[in-house]
Parts: structure tokens; C-alpha cells; sequence
């Protein structure tokens, strides 16, 4: 069992590295391409190629219809069963049913354009931008779709190379058209430009990785591959569209409880409390396809590997979450100057969602649908947005955006709260409370250097680079001592990481770190000798 679990765990560490570094990368290649973009156009025109994708983004919600989760899922359990010519009937039917939604949707889109223009944005004369903006969603729909078989067939780091290539030809293509004079209509070519690049680098790479691949011959047929994916992805077609119109409602709250101001607070607050979302993502989006192949093997393998996952995931989140918290005002005050007095109490009351994740926050929608129980997913989805959906206009009316923040975090918790429930009651599954509990004190104390640092060193940048650099530290140290990790977990992540060179370079002077202090604390009793070495 034990090889079993490490090499699911290996696979998992290896997803979410190269999920987390793909995102991050994209993630700033396409903020420096926002902010050029936004600087040459003004904000005036600016602001029109903001409104003219709101229609293509909203209609890409109805076009996904849970297949690209439903595909991960496929892809991973039957791979691990040897069943690549069914692998293969997946990839290609989902790529094509994929494709013919993203072509009626596009074909929305582009017919009714001048009725979302003016009845939906109050905006006749943009048009002729959602029309060219919704051309993306056709090829917007292949790349996500690309990315996903990417994830299920343990492949992230062609993932992490379409992604950057999409993000790099949007920004190259957009700032040349926009700098020849085509203004908006330039920067939404790139749009478009920038998910065929990445559509047309995922399939060729796609080609590349299937080609070779044989196995079993599959019974079955094609109309019972596409009902599979289907059954499979309908409830988490719902939970998308519930999770993408929560940002909607929220909106349209605020605009009428709270002020400009305020709302320009929240959305600074927002914008930098996303950023927890490049951490977040990948680690589920890893998760699923691990859960997956664990679907077909005995109830203690999936407990253990829950166990475990929901711990790690715990250990990473937690104390990056508290130092956002802790920071949240020279982070505020670094990023957006002074004026935004109210974001650093918004972003720090916004991130305790994260907080959630000792609970299966960001485990138990991986676990749910990779067992194939995506109606629990969905459940607490609706659980989630119906709190929410109740008590924003309540708390709203009342205290403003910090109401809403509290709306959303009831709800959130609602719904964590339920899926673990049904993980326990269900299957049984088991967390690690003890480990849990130490890793949600020690993220607390680790604080209290970075809080002195604060009131002694002048200077927001200075203060949050030593302040973040002692915190970490302090967490690192007392994780051992605090023995929430063991020897033998930390050789194994020795091992895992060895196998991952960026990683390893990162990762494994800290566990050389880690495991001399806990060899220090248990040298009395056991004479341990070191569980990693030097080669």
C-alpha cells in the first residue's frame, strides 16, 4: 500500500509543481500585458475592452458543461487500468463535443451581439467588440480542453508550456496591434490570437504525447463514452455556473448597498486575494486526477492518501494565508498606495476563507469527483450559494462590504463543513486533528517576530520581504519540533521531490533543514540516522 500511495503522492507533487509554476509564470506575463495595454489605451478605451469580453467570458461558463473535470477523470483512472484505446475514444469525442458547444456558443455570441451590447453592458456601440472578442470562446474552448487531458494523463509540464505560450502571444500580439494603431480592436485580436496560439500548441503537443499508445480494444461505443462524460460532468456544470455568477451577485449587491469607494476597496482586495488562487487551482486540479486513480482501490488506500493530501495542502496554505492576513496593510500600501485605506481590512477578512482548508476546503471537491460522487460536489456548491445568496443582502444592507466578505465566508464554510460531514459519514474518511491543530498554532505563532519587525523597521517593502523571510522560518522550524511531520515523511518527500529538479533545488535544503532538527529531538531516544543524503 505504502508503494502504492508514494507514487500517487509523486504524481500529485509533480501536477501541482508544474501547475503552480505554469500559473504563476502566465499569471505575470499577462498582468505585465494588462498593464501596458491598459497604459497606451487609457482608461476610457481601456475600459471598453474590459466590457467587451464580460460577454464572451459569461457565455464560456455554458460551454465547458463539466466535461473538461470529466475527461481529467477518465483519462487518469483508465490509464492507470491500461485502457489507452479508450483513453484515446475519450480524448478525441470530448475534443469534439467540446468543440461543436464552443461553436454554437461562439455562433450566440456573434448573432446577438448588439442585444448583450445594449440591453446587457447599456453599450450599443461595442458590438462590434463582443462579436470579435467572441470568436475567442471557439478557440478558448480547445485550449482548456488541451490543458485538461494534459493534467489527466500526467503530463502538467505541457500544461505549464501551453499556458505560458498562450499567455506570451497575448501579450506580444496584443501590444503590437495596439501600438500600430488598432487600439481596442488590436487588443482583442490578441485575445482571440492568443487562445488559437495556445489551442493549436496544446493539440500538436497532445498528438505528440497519445501517439504510440495502445492497449485493449474498447467495447464501447461512442454515444456511451459521450453519456459518461456527460452523467459525470452535469453536476459540476452546475456547481460552475453557481460559482461563476456568485462574482455577479456580489456586484450587483454592492451596487446597491455600498459606494464607489468602497467598491473600488473590494475589488483591489480582490485582485490581490486572487493571487491565492495560483496556489489553490493547481493543488485541486492535481488532486483530482490522484483521487481518480485511487477510485478502483480499497477504501483504506483512498483514507490514507485523504489523510495525507489534506494535511500537505494544510501545511502549504495555512501559514501563507496568516502572513497575508498579518501583511495585508503594507501589501495594500505597496501595491495601491495609501488611498485604498479600507482594501487591507477587506483582503485580510476576504483570505480567512482559506483557513477552511484544515476542514477539506480544497481537498474534498478533488476527492468527491474523483470517487465519481459528483452530486455531493454539487450539493455543496448550492449549499455555498444559497448562504450566500441569503444573507449578502441581509449583511450587505447592514455593514457594507464587510457584510458581504461575512456572507461569503459563512457560506463557504457551510459547505465545507457538509462535505466533510458526508466524508465521514460515507467513507469514513479520517483527518489528521492532531497534526491539523499544530499546524493552525504554529502558523499563529510563527507571527509574532514578523508583528515585532513591523513596529521596528520603517519601510513597507523592507518590511514585508524580512518580515515574510522570518515567519517562514519560524513555521519551518517549529513544524518539526512541533513533530507534525515524522522521519519518514520527510523522506519520502525527499524522495518525491528528487525526482522533480526545480523542486528539489527549492525544497530539499529545507528538508535536509527540518530533518536535522527533528534527528536532534529524537536523537536521545532512538539514535536515528539521517533520512536524506547528501547525494
Amino acid at each position: 500500500m505504502a508503494d502504492e500511495l508514494a507514487r500517487v503522492a509523486e504524481d500529485s507533487a509533480r501536477g501541482s509543481f508544474y501547475l503552480i509554476s505554469g500559473t504563476a509564470i502566465s499569471t505575470v506575463i499577462l498582468a505585465i500585458a494588462s498593464i501596458v495595454i491598459g497604459r497606451i489605451l487609457g482608461p476610457e478605451l481601456y475600459g471598453q475592452y474590459t466590457l467587451a469580453l464580460v460577454v464572451p467570458q459569461l457565455l464560456f461558463l455554458f460551454a465547458d458543461m463539466g466535461l473538461n473535470q470529466g475527461i481529467i477523470k477518465f483519462t487518469s483512472s483508465l490509464r492507470v487500468q491500461g485502457e489507452h484505446d479508450r483513453v484515446k475514444k475519450i480524448v478525441k469525442l470530448g475534443l469534439l463535443f467540446k468543440t461543436f458547444t464552443g461553436v454554437m456558443i461562439f455562433a450566440i455570441g456573434f448573432v446577438f451581439a448588439d442585444w448583450f451590447a445594449s440591453l446587457f453592458l447599456q453599450r450599443p456601440d461595442l458590438t462590434f467588440y463582443i462579436r470579435i472578442a467572441s470568436l475567442g470562446i471557439l478557440f478558448q474552448v480547445v485550449f482548456t480542453t488541451a490543458t485538461s487531458v494534459f493534467v489527466g494523463l500526467d503530463r502538467t509540464e505541457y500544461n505549464a508550456v501551453a499556458t505560458n505560450i498562450q499567455a506570451v502571444a497575448k501579450t506580444v500580439v496584443s501590444i503590437a496591434l495596439v501600438l500600430l494603431g488598432l487600439s481596442v480592436t488590436g487588443a482583442l485580436i490578441g485575445n482571440v490570437a492568443s487562445f488559437a496560439v495556445g489551442g493549436a500548441a496544446g493539440i500538436s503537443m497532445l498528438f505528440i504525447t497519445m501517439r504510440g499508445k495502445k492497449g485493449s480494444k474498447s467495447s464501447h461505443g461512442r454515444v456511451e463514452e459521450i453519456r459518461a462524460l456527460v452523467r459525470y460532468g452535469a453536476p459540476l456544470y452546475v456547481s460552475l455556473l453557481l460559482v461563476g455568477f456568485i462574482p455577479v451577485y456580489q456586484n450587483v449587491i454592492l451596487a446597491f448597498f455600498a459606494s464607489d469607494a468602497e467598491i473600488g476597496n473590494f475589488k483591489a482586495a480582490q485582485n490581490f486575494a486572487t493571487l491565492m488562487t495560483v496556489l489553490s487551482i493547481p493543488i485541486s486540479t492535481a488532486l483530482l486526477p490522484a483521487f481518480s486513480k485511487l477510485d478502483s482501490s480499497t477504501a483504506q488506500k483512498i483514507k490514507a492518501f485523504f489523510k495525507i493530501a489534506n494535511k500537505y495542502t494544510a501545511m502549504l496554505i495555512i501559514p501563507i494565508t496568516v502572513l497575508i492576513v498579518t501583511y495585508s496593510t503594507v501589501i495594500v500600501q505597496i501595491i495601491y498606495g495609501i488611498t485604498y485605506a479600507q482594501a487591507p481590512l477587506f483582503l485580510a477578512t476576504y483570505c480567512l476563507v482559506y483557513l477552511l482548508v484544515g476542514l477539506g476546503y480544497l481537498t474534498l471537491t478533488s476527492f468527491y469527483n474523483g470517487m465519481s460522487e459528483t452530486k455531493i460536489s454539487l450539493g455543496i456548491s448550492l449549499i455555498t450559494f444559497l448562504c450566500l445568496a441569503v444573507l449578502s443582502p441581509v449583511l450587505a444592507r447592514a455593514y457594507g462590504v464587510p457584510g458581504l466578505i461575512v456572507a461569503f465566508l459563512i457560506g463557504s464554510t457551510a459547505g465545507t463543513i457538509y462535505g466533510s460531514y458526508i466524508a465521514r459519514r460515507r467513507f469514513q474518511i479520517e483527518f489528521d486533528t492532531a497534526s491539523l491543530i499544530k499546524i493552525y498554532l504554529i502558523s499563529m505563532v510563527s507571527v509574532f517576530p514578523s508583528v515585532l519587525m513591523l513596529r521596528l523597521v520603517s519601510g513597507p517593502a523592507i518590511n514585508l520581504a524580512g518580515g515574510g523571510f522570518f515567519y517562514l522560518f519560524t513555521y519551518a522550524t517549529l513544524v518539526p519540533l512541533a513533530k507534525v511531520v515524522s522521519g519518514p515523511e520527510i523522506k519520502m518527500a525527499g524522495s518525491i521531490v528528487q525526482k522533480i529538479p526545480l523542486l528539489n533545488l527549492v525544497v530539499r535544503p529545507l528538508l535536509r533543514y527540518e530533518q536535522k532538527l527533528l534527528w536532534i529531538i529524537e536523537k536521545p531516544k532512538t539514535k536515528i540516522q539521517p533520512l536524506i543524503t547528501t547525494s
